[in-house]
């Protein structure tokens, strides 16, 4: 007998139960990271085929720390250094893999992590093993500060922590500038998540600090993704070498993982040279895109995220096959996940027409069974 069925017809009931789908392809698409739509570009690819194809090997074929660390790898991680000004760089398979990374190695026997409450699955689950770590409530600085304040008095010796989102994927909101004074009055290490906010964020598009006009600091640990706004996969840390140097040595997601793969490695890099040519048409047409949000719904989002709660699941999967009819994709999120359903919009670059599209989209859900109210925040009428 199959021990999973119950559990099954369980998630299946409550309108929790997930699978796989293939989309059609003519679905206009508002549920994936592609927010600067670089996967449409065939051209693009295509040049980082011809990187990939000149060289000896096209596999990485082993860790990063043994025979896996190729030329193209330094090539990506210098160009990140050098757009970005970390002093030192480091790739990594994914951006899970890079808060496992940050969390599981840096956090110390005598340090303490303070993190948000809405932080990531991939970092909230190992700090929540963690007998020093401590949750503050989301984007909220007083509770932050209170926590510091009794936990520093209790534990005087150790590095302190905190860990943010430059953008939480589940709201679209911009974490506070003042996280960032807070971890400078500490001397604490900042760890930045940033997979949502670079190349979404900023008059450079260069996330958190960029929107913020704020300076890279020794203590500031960047993590980004090469799968949002960068069109490709894996993963990066920005910190000081000091920083990187003792991750490479005891970072199990980094010593024990087959470094990154040398055609996402390519994409990467030819996507972010593409965007960095071409980098006022691309914050032109977001900044566009968010106004057009809050003309045709009355309100928007600072990020590229969008999201709509409902009171039930059922309301929002009813929603989601509407918008699939009329030729929109967006993206359904249900607990666990988040504590209410939300319809989540990503604000992408379409191949074409790009505000006509999402003009549509916008219109449509107006037309719904939704009342905008001031916050932001829209209700089932029904």
């Amino acid at each position: 007998m199959d021990t999973y069925s119950s559990e099954l017809r369980a998630l299946r009931r409550a309108g929790l139960y997930r699978e796989r789908h293939l989309y059609p392809a003519h679905l206009h698409d508002f549920a994936s990271n592609d927010y600067l739509g670089l996967s449409t570009h065939a051209l693009l690819l295509e040049h980082a085929f011809e990187k990939v194809r000149s060289l000896t090997t096209h596999a990485p074929k082993a860790s990063m720390l043994l025979n896996g660390y190729h030329p193209l790898h330094r090539e990506l991680e210098e160009f990140l250094c050098a757009r970005f000004g970390y002093e030192a760089c480091l790739l990594v398979g994914s951006g899970f893999l890079g808060n496992v990374a940050l969390i599981d190695a840096l956090v110390r026997k005598n340090d303490i992590l303070f993190m948000d409450a809405h932080y990531h699955a991939s970092g909230q689950f190992l700090a929540k093993k963690l007998p020093n770590a401590h949750f503050f409530s989301h984007n909220n600085t007083l509770d932050l500060v209170q926590q510091l304040k009794n936990q520093r008095a209790q534990h005087p010796k150790g590095r302190i922590f905190i860990a943010i989102e430059g953008v939480y994927s589940m709201d679209g909101q911009v974490a506070p500038k003042e996280f960032y004074t807070i971890a400078q009055e500490y001397d604490a290490y900042l760890i930045l998540d940033e997979a949502h906010s670079l190349g979404v964020l900023g008059r450079d598009l260069g996330g958190y600090l960029s929107y913020y006009h704020l300076k890279l600091t020794p203590r500031i640990i960047v993590l980004g993704t090469l799968s949002k706004a960068y069109g490709s996969y894996g993963a990066f840390i920005g910190a000081s070498p000091q920083v990187v140097e003792f991750l490479c040595n005891r970072a199990k997601s980094v010593i024990y993982t087959t470094s990154l793969s040398l055609l996402d490695s390519a994409l990467a890099l030819v996507h972010l040279e593409h965007l960095y040519a071409h980098l006022s048409n691309y914050v032109s047409i977001l900044e566009k895109m968010r106004v057009c949000c809050a003309q045709i719904l009355g309100f928007s989002t600072p990020s590229n995220i969008l999201t709509l709660p409902f009171e039930r699941v059922q309301s929002l999967l009813n929603m989601h096959t509407s918008l699939l009819e009329a030729g929109f994709l967006c993206a359904p999120i249900r607990p666990p996940t988040v504590q209410k359903p939300l319809l989540r919009i990503s604000l992408n670059v379409q191949p074409s027409h790009t505000l006509e599209t999402l003009g549509a989209l916008c219109t449509l859900l107006a037309r719904q069974s939704f009342t905008c109210l001031r916050n932001g925040q829209i209700l089932e009428n029904s």
